[in-house]
């Protein structure tokens, strides 16, 4: 019988397990199928490397499935900070590629440029060879979440989103050439808006 670590400690960046993907044969078979289940399309696109992306959630879920062929497919772990998380991973002792973002060629090293959500990787393995991957989400993308709610896995959660309101509030205020006094309302709207994937207030 194995017992956990007296000296292992909860980790202090979040990672959401948010999509796992499933192997199939044939990915427009498949997404007919989930399609008739009535669970929500979220995504049908081809990434900058030709990979095909389609995901769903079923009704309900916080969670949502890829759909995938090929070996090796990985399980996604959603962060707000991938270098914060990864020197966590690193920490505990466990091997973790460097920062990547994908490209027409395949992986390119390095956050991606212009450091959109969504677009920084790394992976991991366990030590039967299941592949994690952390994803760096700030913003959602449209369509991906509900509109009508946002919620928080942790105070650090929330905090890493209070952080991204203040510093665009910083630049709402430049804009407006003086202090906002309803900048509590402005700082909602925006979390709200950034968490369920709409237009970011200006």
């Amino acid at each position: 019988m194995t017992t956990a670590s007296k000296d292992a400690k909860p980790g202090k960046v979040d990672m959401k397990l948010e999509v796992t993907v499933i192997p199939v044969s044939d990915v427009d078979r498949a997404k007919r199928f989930y399609e008739t289940l009535g669970w929500r399309l979220d995504a049908d696109f081809v990434r900058a490397d030709g990979s095909r992306a389609v995901q769903f959630t079923p009704p309900g879920s916080p969670a949502s499935i890829h759909l995938g062929t090929g070996p090796a497919l990985p399980r996604f772990l959603i962060v707000n900070d991938i270098q914060a998380a990864r020197a966590e991973l690193i920490s505990r002792g466990i091997e973790v590629s460097e920062v990547f973002h994908r490209g027409p060629q395949g992986p390119i090293p390095g956050p991606d440029p212009e450091r959109p959500s969504y677009g920084s990787l790394a992976t991991f393995n366990d030590p039967d060879g299941n592949v994690w991957l952390l994803q760096q989400v700030t913003q959602r993308l449209a369509g991906r979440v509900s509109e009508d709610q946002a919620t928080f896995a942790s105070p650090a959660d929330l905090t890493a989103a209070l952080r991204r309101a203040a510093v665009a509030h910083g630049e709402h205020e430049k804009r407006a050439s003086g202090p906002d006094a309803n900048w509590p309302d402005w700082y909602a709207d925006y979390i709200m808006r950034e968490q369920t994937g709409q237009k970011l207030p200006d």
